[in-house]
């Protein structure tokens, strides 16, 4: 066909999932994508050129797959359950023959990932896990810097957190770490009915295009280092949030003061380049800094054993791991995604089942 016509419906969706013995159900936050109107749209925003070499996390029974290829010169899946990533070529080969060519399936943790076969990939395209989806994105931004630009599907309410901008009340880690990278913007609204079985949750794109990270003589890890303790305490000040990551708040205060930033802001008021400045004034042991960054919650003592209690409630953001410096691969204390095979936390699932969403909300999973 190779325009798109070889699409799965709802029916063909059913049919596959069922003959590969996959039963979705809410509870185990496992929902497909059944809507050919739907991954067209996601083709359509990622404005792929012809030459782009595209990598899909979690191609599923591969709805956004079949979309990507006759739009794309080579589709690279990254799909972790060996029965998926064995049936995806020959689901290819049945529906579009003349583009099977155009796909490679590497079955591998995208959280693992650090090289991929074949030429190096200039746009990722998925519909993620939501309890990894931050993760994923950062690490393979960090591993890939062949990556020019991005086109994700999301759960909601994460989608809004990494678009976040300095100032609101959602701006935090993840949004500060894409900024990094480059440029988050949202792309639209995904409703649920498009899934099946419906999830409890709605879903967004977001659309990345990368540039240079601020001018810093800081590190990439240095500089993330700075964030996680930032807002692992978020509520403190900046002065007694990175008082673990400096060694002590007077130490944080000299190092905020150097960079120009007032220590008694808080770090959902500045921007990356603000984060980068600090950096350069920080310890040069960042991963002693990182792991104290959020031990105090009671209060930050300076070297003059003065205590500041201002602003001293946690409300526990933590950091968001980036494979390259962070070490959490989940939102917000998420669940791991419970699907069969034990599926890991990077599995993915362009239309398949995952991840787990924010622990306690709705059904607790999220949608793929």
């Amino acid at each position: 066909m190779g325009d798109g016509q070889g699409l799965l419906g709802p029916a063909d969706v059913r049919e596959l999932a069922g003959r590969l013995g996959i039963r979705p159900t809410k509870t185990l936050g496992q929902n497909f994508v059944i809507d050919a109107n739907t991954v067209r749209r996601i083709v359509r925003t990622a404005g792929l050129g012809p030459d782009e070499v595209v990598i899909e996390v979690g191609p599923g029974l591969g709805s956004l797959t079949l979309a990507l290829l006759p739009q794309a010169r080579r589709v690279v899946a990254v799909e972790i359950d060996p029965v998926l990533a064995a049936e995806l070529p020959a689901t290819v080969a049945a529906r579009e023959p003349e583009l099977a060519g155009r796909l490679e399936v590497v079955r591998a943790d995208a959280m693992k990932i650090t090289r991929l076969p074949g030429p190096p990939p200039t746009a990722l395209v998925a519909n993620l896990p939501y309890n990894v989806a931050v993760p994923v994105v950062l690490h393979l931004l960090a591993v890939l810097p062949s990556l020019r630009s991005a086109l994700v599907m999301v759960q909601a309410e994460v989608a809004d957190r990494m678009v976040a901008a300095p100032g609101s009340k959602i701006y935090g880690v993840p949004s500060v770490k894409l900024a990094w990278y480059g440029e988050a913007r949202r792309a639209g609204a995904v409703g649920r009915a498009v899934f099946w079985p419906a999830p409890n949750v709605g879903s967004g794109l977001v659309a990345f295009t990368r540039r240079d990270p601020p001018p810093s003589a800081a590190s990439r890890e240095q500089v993330f280092a700075v964030v996680d303790a930032a807002f692992a305490q978020r509520r403190k000040t900046l002065r007694a949030a990175l008082a673990g990551w400096a060694g002590s708040a007077a130490e944080a205060e000299r190092a905020l003061r150097a960079a120009g930033v007032d220590p008694r802001s808080r770090g959902e008021a500045l921007d990356v380049a603000a984060f980068a400045r600090i950096a350069e004034y920080g310890p040069s042991d960042v991963g002693d800094g990182a792991r104290n960054a959020g031990t105090a919650t009671t209060g930050a003592t300076d070297a003059d054993g003065a205590m500041d209690t201002e602003e001293s409630e946690d409300d526990g953001e933590g950091a968001f791991a980036d494979g390259a410096g962070g070490d959490r691969a989940g939102l917000d204390g998420a669940r791991p995604p419970a699907r069969r095979g034990a599926r890991g936390p990077a599995a993915g699932g362009g239309d398949g089942a995952g991840g787990g969403g924010r622990a306690g909300r709705d059904d607790g999973g999220g949608v793929q």
